[in-house]
């Protein structure tokens, strides 16, 4: 039990990777955030469909559950494009570290939807990373706008996941996935329709950001979500909302081998990212405490 438990924590630290070059991709890609949101769902939609006729799932779910994924999926959408915006105003280093907050949000959402007491650890930590931002922030505020919108992205994420937390218990990570996405495009095709954005053009799309967003819709989207709906089955909304926050280190250095200057910050910037990895470590620690010892003990008898 506890090594299945090490398992799904490490499965989820490679997920956090992959979501680590989501930002990547959106840097890449050329079009606004919007628009990059709505092919990245509905591209995503399609992928899950095709696992669906192929592994014959059934695609029944009731009325109430529906209505859940409606306003998970249109909390999923808000959330990935405030999550774009960020990146396009400022860059991927500061939208990612920001996103750390996540974990200060969850801490406190979490007990609301669970119905039990704060724990005062996660408390703690949380604002040992809301600490780390501050002195991050405190030198880099021309990126004020960025800040901005990777707050409402990482509030509206703790949101979600813990919401996840709960429909998983009784609904299978394909059919939340699948739904989620589904309505999430569903939202943004609405309103592209009020506001008249399907033209000519919004179709007209250079061929790397094609391969850009087959990329990121089917490994970063489609793959991603499903296995870290998953993973809720087996961790805690708190310890995946903390563990995403290694997401800002994976990308960090995945940026700054592709987008270089652009993205070197200030030594006090990587200070405070460092506070954010060693309060995600810790918790890791914590939380797996005593799957790491027994593995630790499997291994040294196999030594033996």
């Amino acid at each position: 039990m506890q090594e299945n438990k090490l398992n799904n924590y490490l499965l989820l630290h490679l997920i956090v990777f992959i979501w680590g070059f989501t930002a990547i991709l959106g840097a890449l890609i050329s079009i606004d955030s919007v628009p990059l949101v709505w092919y990245r769902m509905l591209l995503a939609v399609l992928f899950i469909l095709v696992y669906f006729i192929f592994k014959k799932e059934s695609f029944k779910v009731d009325a109430k559950g529906l209505i859940r994924f409606f306003i998970t999926g249109v909390i999923i959408a808000l959330h990935w494009v405030f999550f774009f915006k960020a990146i396009k105003v400022s860059n991927v280093s500061v939208a990612l570290v920001t996103m750390s907050t996540g974990a200060f949000f969850t801490a406190l959402i979490e007990p609301v939807f669970f119905k039990r007491k704060i724990n005062p650890l996660e408390i703690i930590l949380g604002f040992v990373v809301i600490f780390g931002l501050y002195i991050i922030f405190n030198f880099e505020s021309q990126y004020k706008l960025g800040i901005f919108y990777a707050l409402i992205s990482s509030f509206l994420s703790a949101l979600f996941s813990v919401l996840n937390g709960l429909f998983v218990k009784n609904y299978s990570a394909n059919k939340i996935s699948l739904y989620q996405l589904f309505f999430g495009v569903l939202f943004i095709t609405v309103y592209f329709i009020f506001t008249n954005k399907f033209t000519a053009s919004f179709f007209l799309l250079s061929f790397s950001d094609w391969i850009y967003l087959l990329i990121l819709s089917s490994v970063c989207t489609a793959y991603a979500f499903v296995v870290s709906v998953k993973i809720m089955k087996h961790l805690s909304p708190f310890t995946i909302m903390l563990t995403v926050n290694l997401e800002p280190i994976y990308a960090i250095i995945l940026a700054l081998f592709i987008f270089g200057d652009k993205e070197k910050m200030t030594p006090i910037f990587y200070l405070g990212a460092f506070i954010v990895l060693f309060v995600v470590l810790l918790n890791g620690v914590i939380k797996n405490k005593t799957a790491l010892k027994s593995l630790f003990r499997r291994k040294t008898i196999v030594k033996k």
